[in-house]
């Protein structure tokens, strides 16, 4: 066991901070370090805004479904798959790129840019003792956002992050066992296996919302994911993506 691992270990979202703002040099240093992350063939489509305006932050929350963290952290950003930069990379070298930024691979690897970056972000900050939680509510509404932090075309919103100096942190949330996720060679598709599985994982999340100090409740993992599946969200998604000029070349 090292420090970065143990720092990987032992992640869990917090949801509540203390009012003291990141300091502009946590704030580089958080950049910095997703900037270090791997990115597809240099290409580095991606980009990052910070929002510190209050009434933006309160749009932002309002739009994530009035999520109070989103407005009271140490600062907040938001993740953008970006290949705006690289239009303009066109016209400077004079050539011609729109076709290709336009295909489906291009939107995968700036969404994988930008969340790789993220990542990098994560670990920097909970090694700086700092608590974070994802955002993905921003999406409920991406032409909102797109108007509030004046997105230019081929920038997409994909989540927010919100950062600070964790006030309360509640215990982690078991994951699924090791053996349904990791496959080795062949994935391992036996149905009524992984049911069993599934059903083993759904008493340990029982127990650990029955246990919790705050917030206890009955409920499972698949529960929870058959009535969230159930429903439908975000499904003008599509047309966002084709108002940023993605999705053109199929």
């Amino acid at each position: 066991m090292n420090q970065v691992i143990d720092t990987l270990l032992n992640h869990r979202s917090v949801r509540s901070f203390t009012d003291e703002t990141l300091t502009d040099e946590q704030i580089r240093l958080i950049v910095e370090s997703a900037q270090r992350a791997s990115t597809s063939s240099f290409i580095q489509a991606y980009s990052i805004i910070g929002v510190t305006d209050p009434e933006k932050k309160a749009r932002l929350a309002e739009i994530a479904g009035n999520q109070q963290y989103v407005i009271d952290n140490g600062h907040f950003f938001v993740f953008c798959a970006d290949l705006y930069r690289h239009e303009l990379i066109g016209e400077l070298r004079e050539a011609e790129v729109n076709a290709t930024l336009e295909t489906d691979e291009k939107l995968l690897v700036a969404v994988i840019d930008a969340a790789l970056a993220s990542q990098n972000a994560v670990v920097a900050a909970e090694s700086m003792g700092l608590g974070i939680c994802y955002i993905g509510g921003i999406r409920n509404d991406m032409f909102a956002v797109k108007e509030l932090l004046g997105l230019p075309e081929r920038v997409l919103p994909l989540f927010g992050l919100a950062v600070g100096v964790p006030e309360h942190v509640e215990g982690q949330k078991p994951r699924l066992p090791l053996e349904h996720i990791y496959h080795e060679n062949t994935y391992v598709a036996d149905a009524e296996q992984l049911k069993q599985e599934l059903d083993a994982y759904d008493a340990t999340i029982h127990d650990y919302y029955a246990a919790r100090g705050s917030n206890q409740r009955s409920d499972t993992w698949t529960g929870q994911m058959g009535r969230m599946l159930s429903k439908p969200t975000r499904l003008d998604v599509k047309d966002f993506l084709k108002t940023q000029g993605y999705l053109k070349q199929n």
